[in-house]
């Protein structure tokens, strides 16, 4: 796939380099942009989506900014217009006063990125774009309303039927395995060898979403440990001096690191949909695993000890692990739902909160975060879809029988 993307790249690029020539047009890029939207031809609008895209990453930081405000601010919506074709069809239901409303309610902000995605190898690039009006809209919160334009298009260009699930292994293409290293979000990965460690043996699995526009660019991934019964700890999953475990004898499937890739997609979710997948797939390759379940971090967990003063509670593993069994079904942020972002994701899945382990995590990162505490989120096949209606209705967070009198306890010592 990303061959044949690059061989047809290379032919369009030899067709058509008097049309493109980026330094060589003197129109500033508020006429290119405009340019673009205003053109019907196939051929001069590739040529113009291209020195768009070109010009723009060869911009500094200023320049971006202002980039962004102009399509934010001069590209917007045209109220009056909406108005009059909001009036025009409640008046006269027919579709050409449908067409009007609609196409005077979208922003040509959304017709602008459709015309640059033309351009082949353009769909990462418009990702790394919104890359940087996410780092500038932390400055800048106007811009918001061209990100949710941006966010829109990506979601639909990235929706589950685009995307394919991959195995990822230790004979996978180079290139593919150096970005599994760099964008290990939760344990690092330290070394070729620590790579191997977690892709070849027979008891390790790891599976990625890719999108055919961007064939070489894993979006997010997952790494599974079989195991036999649940572990308490990321030491004893990631040991180097483990003895591997025959897959046949697994009857535990471990997700221990879920890492999206790409930072131009945030807040669009894929975790959901490569969790249930996998699932799936582990099921019919070995049927006898009956237990699936996370080893997750409590990311929030020791700046929510410091904010209630409780750091000094928590010297000894029982103690942490109550004060994490509390925090993690107890702490609400606005809204009523949990304060941790790693179990909104989770039980908004239909996970259930299974066990929470004390001294699980002893990286450096581990105990900042969270004092060395790990949880088990268990996805039971039976109960995902009950337990994801009541978190997304009522905010319900489901757990196990243990765990919620351990967090009751907790409550009551500390009142």
């Amino acid at each position: 796939m990303s061959l044949l993307a690059d061989l047809l790249s290379t032919l369009i690029d030899r067709r058509l380099p008097v049309l493109g020539g980026g330094r060589a047009d003197g129109r500033s890029m508020a006429t290119l942009c405009r340019d673009l939207i205003g053109n019907l031809g196939e051929v001069t609008g590739y040529a113009i989506a291209r020195q768009i895209l070109d010009r723009f990453e060869a911009m500094d930081d200023t320049q971006k900014h202002a980039f962004f405000t102009f399509l934010n601010n001069e590209m917007d919506i045209d109220a009056d217009a909406v108005i009059a074709a909001t009036t025009a069809y409640a008046a006269d239901g027919t579709v050409q006063n449908f067409r009007r409303l609609m196409k005077t309610a979208e922003a040509p902000r959304q017709e602008l990125a459709r015309r640059l995605n033309q351009v082949p190898g353009a769909t990462g690039r418009i990702v790394a774009m919104r890359n940087d009006l996410l780092r500038f809209m932390k400055t800048d919160p106007d811009l918001a309303k061209l990100d949710a334009d941006l966010r829109h298009l990506l979601s639909s260009w990235f929706n589950r039927g685009f995307l394919v699930l991959r195995p990822i292994n230790w004979e996978s293409p180079a290139h593919i395995l150096e970005k599994i290293i760099a964008y290990e979000a939760v344990h690092a990965i330290d070394s070729w060898d620590d790579l191997r460690r977690r892709l070849q043996p027979t008891d390790r699995r790891c599976f990625g979403f890719f999108h055919p526009a961007m064939p070489d660019e894993p979006l997010i991934f997952v790494e599974v440990a079989l195991t036999k019964g649940v572990p308490g700890s990321i030491q004893s999953v990631l040991s180097d001096r483990r003895a591997p475990l025959p897959p046949a004898q697994a009857d535990t499937a471990v997700f221990y690191s879920i890492s999206n890739c790409q930072a131009g997609l945030a807040g669009i979710s894929f975790g959901n949909s490569l969790i249930k997948q996998v699932v799936g797939d582990l099921s019919s390759a070995l049927p006898q695993l009956n237990t699936f379940v996370t080893l997750s971090p409590i990311p929030g967990l020791m700046k929510w000890l410091r904010e209630k003063g409780m750091t000094d509670r928590a010297g000894d593993p029982e103690a942490l692990r109550a004060l994490a069994t509390h925090y993690l079904l107890e702490a609400k942020r606005d809204g009523g739902l949990p304060r941790d972002p790693v179990a909104r994701f989770h039980l908004n899945n239909g996970a259930s909160i299974h066990e929470v382990h004390a001294g699980a995590d002893l990286s450096e990162n581990g105990l900042a975060q969270s004092g060395g505490a790990m949880v088990n989120y268990l996805y039971d096949l039976g109960k995902i879809t009950e337990n994801h209606e009541a978190f997304a209705t009522s905010q319900k967070v489901a757990a196990s029988a243990a765990l919620r009198s351990l967090a009751r306890k907790t409550l009551t010592s500390a009142t």
